[in-house]
């Protein structure tokens, strides 16, 4: 309860400060708008030219980016700690991080907010449902607990991968870091990963499980069954590499000597 209050009051405090400045979230909305509609454009074009993709039709794909949409859009807006090596670890601020009387990661996740991110899911959703439509897809009474279910899975592999990368700045306080070259590899997840050769395929399954986020739960709602086992086990992935994450964060944090040193 106390996190939950804590969670809360920040959440508060965020949206205050961002009203403050409301043409600049407005615009920062947009952006996030625009470069899921230019991501949109391109499975559009690339379907311009072919009905189908190793046997999956434009909609299905439509469909797996929609849902990709839903848990990255949770990711980035708890989770924006893509400059936590520079910010935390160089400059020092983790050393006023760790004088207060609360987790470190959770402080890390509390300050870095920006819940505006969570309109994607909103893009995510309409996607979905047009996808959806167009494919005479049934759902069970059920499915939207499966969903959310999905979701947060999807989100906590992300939330994992990314905490691990973090965490590496406790063992090194290099300015350079892994972060951008990670984004890019998890935009391969909202792809079906079966147009992808083996290693590709493997490396996103088992290592860097991005399919996990994408392809996978979608291939529960599309009706794909030779999917499902990997579908069901998008929320036992996620939970898995989030509590890596946290014993490498922790490890981390009782390894680190503050900026001074």
């Amino acid at each position: 309860m106390f996190y939950l209050s804590m969670l809360v009051q920040y959440i508060a405090q965020y949206m205050k400060t961002r009203l403050q400045y409301r043409a600049d979230m407005l615009v920062e909305v947009m952006t996030d708008l625009l470069s899921q509609g230019v991501n949109l454009i391109f499975i559009l074009v690339v379907f311009g030219h072919t009905q189908f993709l190793n046997g999956w039709s434009r909609e299905e794909i439509i469909f797996i980016y929609g849902f990709f949409l839903v848990p990255f859009a949770l990711f980035a807006a708890f989770f924006n700690i893509w400059d936590f090596n520079e910010r935390y670890i160089v400059k020092g601020e983790m050393d006023r991080i760790l004088t207060r009387p609360i987790h470190s990661l959770f402080q890390v996740i509390l300050e870095r907010m920006e819940l505006e991110s969570l309109f994607g899911a909103i893009t995510g959703i309409v996607v979905m449902a047009y996808a959806a439509s167009k494919l005479q897809l049934s759902f069970h009474w059920y499915d939207p607990f499966i969903f959310i279910l999905f979701v947060v899975g999807g989100a906590l592999v992300y939330a994992g991968i990314f905490v691990s990368i973090a965490s590496i700045g406790f063992w090194s306080d290099a300015r350079t870091s892994i972060m951008p070259t990670m984004y890019n590899i998890g935009n391969y997840g909202r792809y079906p990963v079966d147009i992808y050769n083996r290693v590709i395929r493997y490396v996103l399954t088992w290592i860097l499980p991005f399919a996990f986020v994408g392809v996978y739960p979608s291939a529960y709602f599309l009706k794909r069954t030779e999917w499902y086992g990997y579908a069901f086990l998008t929320p036992v992935v996620g939970a898995l590499f989030f509590l890596l994450s946290l014993f490498l964060w922790n490890t981390g944090v009782r390894r680190y000597r503050g900026a001074g040193n």
